[in-house]
């Protein structure tokens, strides 16, 4: 009985492992950039690396992305038309809205983090999973991830041009986001797709797309690490008392901008007739965020990476038990009727 029991956990704690590792190496790794943030200040100024990073996995997340799943969403285009409204209309009109509460110029790095957040495309992966395990519309939130990112280059800068007017301690200028945007985020997708045209390469992405999954989140671990060495003068030494300050600032926006942003999407989607699979998308992917681009803005605008890592971290956590919530409730109502 004794060894039977041993033997369950070790199978429990490799699930939790294998289930749970990204978060735990998110935290991990973010915890060691603030560390060594004084012997590695110069990998976070290290631009083509950077660049390098992005371009590469945003090409491994879009590889095994078949567009073949795409003819829901494209047939039903109310509900991807609604979430894209809902992710960059909405949510960064509420965001801004909430940051213009921050008057502190203290936390004027925060302020800018956020509003980056606010500008940031659907996340290309998590968006879908969630959708499908909730019982939605996983065509839609693929739509939606393609379109946001796509438009990305152009949307963003406009964004953050009316966020930050000309403020010169933003030292990207728009014209140059606009051609950085569209060189690392949507040449790889394209590119990507291009491969994906030749059988024997479009057949062994889908084939490893979890390797490919792996590597790319190795490589969004990288960004993280850059960010978290360019935050630690902020959050540790003297200034730990000031870093815990924003941080608890920045999870509290996050959470509460996601949650109102995805109910709200949902109801909007119940008010446009729309069925409860597609509303279901509407809520997943018009509030769900990619670090990755987050990542790379905050870096080029010398913002705080922390809003955009806790709205991932937040956003993964929360919306696993929406998703479940979500999926029980319809299956009680099946079971009902």
């Amino acid at each position: 009985m004794t060894l039977r029991l041993e033997r369950g956990s070790g199978s429990s704690l490799k699930e939790f492992l294998a289930k749970r590792w990204f978060l735990l190496s998110l935290v991990v790794v973010f915890a060691l950039g603030l560390i060594v943030h004084e012997q590695c200040a110069t990998w976070a100024d290290h631009e083509p690396f950077r660049n390098a990073v992005v371009f590469t996995v945003l090409f491994l997340m879009a590889v095994s992305l078949s567009l073949k799943a795409l003819s829901s969403g494209i047939r039903r285009p109310r509900g991807t038309l609604l979430a894209v409204v809902m992710n960059y209309g909405v949510l960064p009109l509420i965001l801004w809205a909430v940051t213009c509460l921050i008057g502190n110029p203290e936390f004027e790095g925060l302020r800018g983090g956020l509003l980056v957040v606010a500008v940031t495309p659907c996340t290309l992966v998590s968006a879908a999973v969630w959708t499908r395990r909730a019982g939605g519309n996983d065509s839609i939130a693929i739509m939606v991830t393609l379109i946001t990112n796509l438009l990305c280059f152009v949307i963003a800068p406009l964004w953050l041009l009316l966020f930050f007017g000309t403020n010169v301690e933003l030292k990207t200028p728009f014209s140059e986001m606009v051609l950085k945007l569209g060189l690392l985020v949507v040449l790889p997708m394209v590119l990507a797709q291009l491969t994906r045209t030749h059988r024997r390469w479009a057949n062994w992405a889908t084939d490893n797309k979890s390797k490919l999954g792996i590597a790319a989140q190795c490589g969004i671990l990288t960004m993280v690490f850059l960010g978290s060495i360019k935050v630690g003068p902020e959050m540790v030494g003297e200034n730990a008392g000031h870093g815990i300050t924003l941080i608890g600032i920045a999870l509290a926006v996050v959470l509460v901008v996601h949650i109102v942003v995805f109910w709200l999407g949902i109801a909007s989607g119940g008010w446009l007739k729309l069925s409860r699979e597609d509303a279901l998308a509407v809520g997943f992917a018009g509030s769900q965020k990619t670090l990755m681009i987050g990542l790379l803005i905050c870096l080029d605008l010398d913002v705080l990476v922390i809003p955009i890592v806790l709205y991932h971290v937040s956003q993964l956590i929360v919306d696993t038990l929406f998703a479940d919530y979500l999926r029980t409730a319809n299956d009680h109502e099946l079971d009902c009727n």
